[in-house]
């Protein structure tokens, strides 16, 4: 019988790790700036970007360097360039909020998330099909509960400490969080640069 060779083009690759370690001095940062936030009656509190606080410099720097790896690792070409931080941010999805789907352009390469609380009933975070032409043409899939080249949205459930990465352009939602609690998580994005040129040391006589 006639065996068709298969071969496999444009992946969609999502990454997801554990780090709970991170979760004390990344949860004092986000609650510091939580706290300058006035919420006035909105189920979705964003806060303003914290890159840049020395409390968070080592996740920030795992999650920058991680990055880099990531993109190295799919085939670009990243020797000449750096990853850096176009945001980072807390989402706070109270009772009854959700994200619609979206992607992250404007310059950036990397979108992260790191899930600092998440309750009982939170919400899921939800990836669909990046491939326009695919969604316009696409057939139901005949088992829903396992994963094929069929399945359009994929359901991640995220967990406390649980870092995740994908590539900016891959769009993605969240479910409605339908706990009392909210659900806490730090968003990212980063693009790339080139990399700095170090000026050769000069010995003054």
């Amino acid at each position: 019988m006639d065996k068709l060779e298969e071969m496999v083009y444009y992946p969609t690759r999502v990454y997801a790790i554990m780090k709970p370690e991170f979760l004390e001095a990344v949860g004092a940062v986000s609650q510091k700036y939580l706290d300058m936030f006035q919420n006035e009656g909105q189920r979705t509190v964003m806060t303003g970007s914290y890159s840049h606080e020395a409390d968070v410099a080592y996740f920030s720097q795992y999650v920058s360097q991680t990055a880099w790896n990531i993109l190295f690792s799919q085939g670009y070409a990243m020797d000449q360039l750096v990853t850096f931080f176009t945001e980072m941010w807390t989402q706070r999805h109270l009772h009854m909020s959700h994200m619609d789907t979206h992607t992250h352009p404007r310059g950036a390469q990397i979108s992260a998330f790191y899930f600092l609380k998440v309750p009982e009933k939170a919400g899921s975070m939800i990836l669909h099909d990046p491939r326009p032409g695919k969604t316009m043409i696409n057939l139901f899939a005949a088992d829903t509960s396992q994963i094929s080249d069929a399945s359009d949205p994929i359901v991640l459930t995220p967990r406390q400490g649980m870092l995740i990465f994908t590539n900016a352009w891959l769009p993605h939602s969240f479910s409605t969080n339908e706990d009392t609690e909210p659900m806490e998580f730090v968003h990212m994005n980063l693009g790339v640069m080139p990399a700095p040129v170090k000026e050769p040391e000069v010995e003054i006589i």
